[in-house]
Protein backbone atom coordinates (compact mmCIF):
# COMPACT_ATOMS: atom_id res chain seq x y z
CA UNK A 1 0.00 0.00 0.00
CA UNK A 2 1.10 3.35 -1.08
CA UNK A 3 1.26 6.05 1.86
CA UNK A 4 0.79 9.62 1.03
CA UNK A 5 1.41 12.09 3.46
CA UNK A 6 -0.27 15.68 3.41
CA UNK A 7 0.93 17.84 5.86
CA UNK A 8 -0.27 21.32 6.22
CA UNK A 9 -0.04 24.03 9.26
CA UNK A 10 -3.78 24.76 10.11
CA UNK A 11 -7.34 22.76 10.00
CA UNK A 12 -8.61 25.52 7.68
CA UNK A 13 -6.24 24.81 4.84
CA UNK A 14 -7.16 21.20 5.28
CA UNK A 15 -11.21 21.51 5.57
CA UNK A 16 -12.79 21.10 2.19
CA UNK A 17 -10.52 17.95 1.77
CA UNK A 18 -11.14 15.96 4.52
CA UNK A 19 -14.53 16.15 5.17
CA UNK A 20 -16.10 13.37 6.26
CA UNK A 21 -12.46 11.56 7.17
CA UNK A 22 -11.87 9.88 10.21
CA UNK A 23 -10.35 12.55 12.58
CA UNK A 24 -7.53 11.51 15.64
CA UNK A 25 -5.18 13.56 17.75
CA UNK A 26 -1.91 13.72 19.32
CA UNK A 27 -1.23 16.15 21.68
CA UNK A 28 -1.71 19.32 18.97
CA UNK A 29 -0.85 17.16 16.18
CA UNK A 30 -4.27 16.89 14.60
CA UNK A 31 -4.75 13.49 11.79
CA UNK A 32 -7.29 12.44 9.25
CA UNK A 33 -6.88 9.73 7.28
CA UNK A 34 -8.67 7.60 4.15
CA UNK A 35 -7.63 4.83 2.46
CA UNK A 36 -8.69 1.89 -0.52
CA UNK A 37 -7.05 -1.25 -1.73
CA UNK A 38 -3.88 0.54 -3.29
CA UNK A 39 -3.77 3.49 -1.09
CA UNK A 40 -3.67 5.23 1.73
CA UNK A 41 -3.76 9.39 2.28
CA UNK A 42 -2.97 10.53 5.73
CA UNK A 43 -3.19 14.54 6.31
CA UNK A 44 -1.62 16.23 9.32
CA UNK A 45 -1.31 19.48 10.29
CA UNK A 46 1.08 20.81 13.84
CA UNK A 47 0.63 24.20 13.49
CA UNK A 48 2.61 27.10 11.73
CA UNK A 49 7.08 27.08 10.71
CA UNK A 50 9.29 24.56 9.94
CA UNK A 51 9.61 22.97 13.72
CA UNK A 52 5.69 22.25 13.42
CA UNK A 53 5.86 20.80 10.28
CA UNK A 54 8.51 18.67 10.97
CA UNK A 55 6.20 17.01 14.16
CA UNK A 56 3.74 16.51 11.90
CA UNK A 57 5.95 14.27 9.30
CA UNK A 58 7.60 12.16 12.07
CA UNK A 59 3.82 11.61 13.62
CA UNK A 60 2.34 9.90 9.93
CA UNK A 61 6.03 8.81 9.85
CA UNK A 62 5.42 6.60 13.20
CA UNK A 63 2.72 4.85 11.27
CA UNK A 64 4.87 3.67 8.65
CA UNK A 65 7.36 4.57 5.85
CA UNK A 66 5.85 7.59 4.18
CA UNK A 67 6.21 6.89 -0.09
CA UNK A 68 5.69 10.77 -1.06
CA UNK A 69 4.61 14.12 0.64
CA UNK A 70 3.20 17.03 -0.53
CA UNK A 71 3.40 20.37 1.21
CA UNK A 72 0.13 22.25 1.03
CA UNK A 73 -1.21 24.96 3.05
CA UNK A 74 -2.08 29.29 2.72
CA UNK A 75 0.57 31.52 1.39
CA UNK A 76 1.35 35.03 0.75
CA UNK A 77 1.67 36.14 -2.72
CA UNK A 78 5.16 37.97 -3.27
CA UNK A 79 3.98 39.72 -7.04
CA UNK A 80 0.83 41.92 -7.77
CA UNK A 81 0.56 39.28 -10.48
CA UNK A 82 -0.80 36.45 -8.16
CA UNK A 83 -4.33 36.66 -7.26
CA UNK A 84 -5.54 36.01 -3.58
CA UNK A 85 -7.72 32.86 -2.98
CA UNK A 86 -6.23 31.05 -5.92
CA UNK A 87 -4.38 27.75 -5.99
CA UNK A 88 -1.02 27.01 -7.80
CA UNK A 89 1.22 24.26 -8.09
CA UNK A 90 5.07 25.14 -6.89
CA UNK A 91 8.14 24.37 -8.77
CA UNK A 92 10.50 24.81 -6.54
CA UNK A 93 11.30 25.86 -2.02
CA UNK A 94 13.85 28.10 -0.94
CA UNK A 95 14.68 27.97 3.03
CA UNK A 96 15.63 31.87 3.68
CA UNK A 97 17.73 30.71 7.03
CA UNK A 98 19.99 28.36 5.06
CA UNK A 99 19.42 29.24 1.43
CA UNK A 100 18.36 25.86 0.55
CA UNK A 101 16.83 25.22 -2.58
CA UNK A 102 15.15 21.86 -3.30
CA UNK A 103 13.06 21.51 -6.75
CA UNK A 104 9.83 19.90 -6.44
CA UNK A 105 9.15 16.85 -8.20
CA UNK A 106 7.04 16.45 -11.58
CA UNK A 107 3.46 17.55 -12.05
CA UNK A 108 0.78 16.79 -14.97
CA UNK A 109 -0.57 19.77 -16.21
CA UNK A 110 -3.85 21.41 -15.09
CA UNK A 111 -6.93 22.20 -16.30
CA UNK A 112 -8.06 25.98 -16.02
CA UNK A 113 -10.91 26.02 -13.41
CA UNK A 114 -11.58 28.54 -10.52
CA UNK A 115 -8.94 28.18 -8.00
CA UNK A 116 -6.02 27.08 -10.14
CA UNK A 117 -3.62 28.12 -13.03
CA UNK A 118 -3.33 26.26 -16.38
CA UNK A 119 -0.09 24.82 -16.92
CA UNK A 120 3.15 23.51 -15.50
CA UNK A 121 4.07 24.79 -11.91
CA UNK A 122 6.47 27.57 -12.68
CA UNK A 123 6.29 29.53 -9.27
CA UNK A 124 9.08 29.65 -6.51
CA UNK A 125 8.27 30.21 -3.32
CA UNK A 126 10.02 31.03 0.02
CA UNK A 127 10.16 29.28 3.81
CA UNK A 128 10.27 32.18 6.31
CA UNK A 129 10.32 31.90 9.75
CA UNK A 130 8.10 34.53 10.43
CA UNK A 131 4.68 35.99 8.89
CA UNK A 132 6.12 38.38 6.21
CA UNK A 133 3.79 42.00 6.11
CA UNK A 134 3.11 44.14 3.04
CA UNK A 135 7.52 45.14 3.54
CA UNK A 136 9.00 41.64 3.99
CA UNK A 137 7.24 40.78 1.20
CA UNK A 138 8.95 43.18 -0.98
CA UNK A 139 12.41 42.31 0.49
CA UNK A 140 11.66 38.61 0.09
CA UNK A 141 10.65 39.15 -3.83
CA UNK A 142 13.68 41.37 -4.54
CA UNK A 143 16.42 39.17 -2.56
CA UNK A 144 14.88 35.34 -3.99
CA UNK A 145 12.94 36.29 -7.02
CA UNK A 146 10.48 34.27 -5.55
CA UNK A 147 6.78 34.04 -5.88
CA UNK A 148 5.10 32.84 -3.22
CA UNK A 149 6.15 32.93 1.05
CA UNK A 150 5.14 30.42 3.33
CA UNK A 151 6.36 28.80 7.30
CA UNK A 152 6.73 25.63 6.54
CA UNK A 153 7.63 23.97 2.67
CA UNK A 154 11.41 24.09 3.53
CA UNK A 155 11.17 21.82 6.03
CA UNK A 156 8.71 19.00 4.76
CA UNK A 157 11.28 19.33 1.07
CA UNK A 158 14.16 18.74 3.07
CA UNK A 159 12.79 15.80 5.17
CA UNK A 160 11.76 13.97 1.84
CA UNK A 161 15.23 15.05 0.07
CA UNK A 162 16.62 13.09 3.29
CA UNK A 163 14.54 10.02 2.77
CA UNK A 164 14.63 10.15 -1.05
CA UNK A 165 10.97 10.23 -1.52
CA UNK A 166 9.10 12.53 -3.84
CA UNK A 167 7.58 16.19 -2.43
CA UNK A 168 5.23 17.94 -3.80
CA UNK A 169 3.59 21.44 -2.87
CA UNK A 170 0.64 22.72 -3.67
CA UNK A 171 -0.03 26.50 -2.20
CA UNK A 172 -3.12 28.87 -1.64
CA UNK A 173 -3.11 32.65 -1.92
CA UNK A 174 -4.59 33.78 1.16
CA UNK A 175 -3.20 37.16 0.97
CA UNK A 176 -2.05 39.40 -1.77
CA UNK A 177 0.90 41.17 -2.48
CA UNK A 178 -0.21 44.56 -1.06
CA UNK A 179 -2.82 43.80 1.53
CA UNK A 180 -2.38 45.12 4.55
CA UNK A 181 -2.77 43.03 7.47
CA UNK A 182 -2.44 42.91 11.50
CA UNK A 183 0.86 41.27 12.60
CA UNK A 184 -0.35 37.81 12.90
CA UNK A 185 3.58 36.58 14.73
CA UNK A 186 2.10 38.06 17.61
CA UNK A 187 -0.87 35.34 17.83
CA UNK A 188 1.58 32.72 17.23
CA UNK A 189 2.59 30.38 20.34
CA UNK A 190 5.92 29.23 20.78
CA UNK A 191 4.71 25.51 19.68
CA UNK A 192 3.50 26.88 16.51
CA UNK A 193 -0.34 26.78 17.86
CA UNK A 194 -2.36 30.36 16.61
CA UNK A 195 -4.05 31.80 19.24
CA UNK A 196 -7.06 32.36 17.80
CA UNK A 197 -8.90 34.19 20.84
CA UNK A 198 -6.17 36.62 21.59
CA UNK A 199 -6.49 37.39 17.57
CA UNK A 200 -10.39 37.78 18.25
CA UNK A 201 -9.98 39.73 20.73
CA UNK A 202 -7.04 42.28 19.53
CA UNK A 203 -9.59 42.47 16.16
CA UNK A 204 -12.54 43.71 17.65
CA UNK A 205 -10.68 46.68 19.59
CA UNK A 206 -9.55 47.98 16.14
CA UNK A 207 -11.87 47.98 13.34
CA UNK A 208 -10.02 49.41 10.91
CA UNK A 209 -8.78 45.95 10.81
CA UNK A 210 -11.98 44.18 9.99
CA UNK A 211 -12.72 44.94 6.18
CA UNK A 212 -8.87 43.24 5.83
CA UNK A 213 -9.69 40.41 7.96
CA UNK A 214 -12.74 39.70 6.12
CA UNK A 215 -11.23 39.60 2.77
CA UNK A 216 -8.74 37.58 3.93
CA UNK A 217 -11.08 35.14 5.44
CA UNK A 218 -12.67 35.11 1.64
CA UNK A 219 -9.64 34.38 0.14
CA UNK A 220 -8.53 31.70 2.68
CA UNK A 221 -11.83 29.62 1.90
CA UNK A 222 -11.72 29.62 -1.63
CA UNK A 223 -8.08 29.12 -1.71
CA UNK A 224 -8.31 25.82 0.35
CA UNK A 225 -11.11 24.96 -2.27
CA UNK A 226 -8.76 25.28 -4.83
CA UNK A 227 -6.12 22.77 -2.52
CA UNK A 228 -8.15 20.50 -2.81
CA UNK A 229 -9.06 20.44 -6.43
CA UNK A 230 -5.61 20.80 -7.45
CA UNK A 231 -4.92 17.58 -4.74
CA UNK A 232 -7.39 15.75 -6.03
CA UNK A 233 -6.39 16.34 -9.83
CA UNK A 234 -3.22 14.25 -8.93
CA UNK A 235 -4.18 11.65 -6.55
CA UNK A 236 -8.02 10.96 -7.41
CA UNK A 237 -7.39 9.96 -11.36
CA UNK A 238 -9.85 7.63 -11.40
CA UNK A 239 -12.35 10.24 -9.85
CA UNK A 240 -13.06 7.39 -6.85
CA UNK A 241 -12.34 9.88 -3.89
CA UNK A 242 -14.66 12.01 -5.38
CA UNK A 243 -17.44 10.07 -5.92
CA UNK A 244 -16.80 8.49 -2.02
CA UNK A 245 -16.73 11.83 -0.54
CA UNK A 246 -19.20 13.76 -2.56
CA UNK A 247 -16.45 16.35 -3.89
CA UNK A 248 -17.22 18.37 -7.00
CA UNK A 249 -16.00 16.14 -9.91
CA UNK A 250 -13.96 18.03 -12.65
CA UNK A 251 -13.63 14.79 -14.46
CA UNK A 252 -16.93 14.30 -16.01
Amino acid sequence: MTRVAIIAAMPGELKPLVRGWPHSARGNIRFWAQRNEEEEWIAACAGAGQAAATRAFAAIEDGGPIDLVFSIGWVGALTADIAAGTAHNVAGVIDVRTGERFEVSGFPPLRQKEGARMGHPEFWLVTSPIVADEVEKRRLAAAYKADLVDMEAAAIARLAQMRGIPFYCIKGVSDGFDDRLPNFNRFIRPDGQFDMARMVLFSILRPWHWPSLVRMGENSRKASLGLRDCLLDFLDERADSRERNGYPNHKH
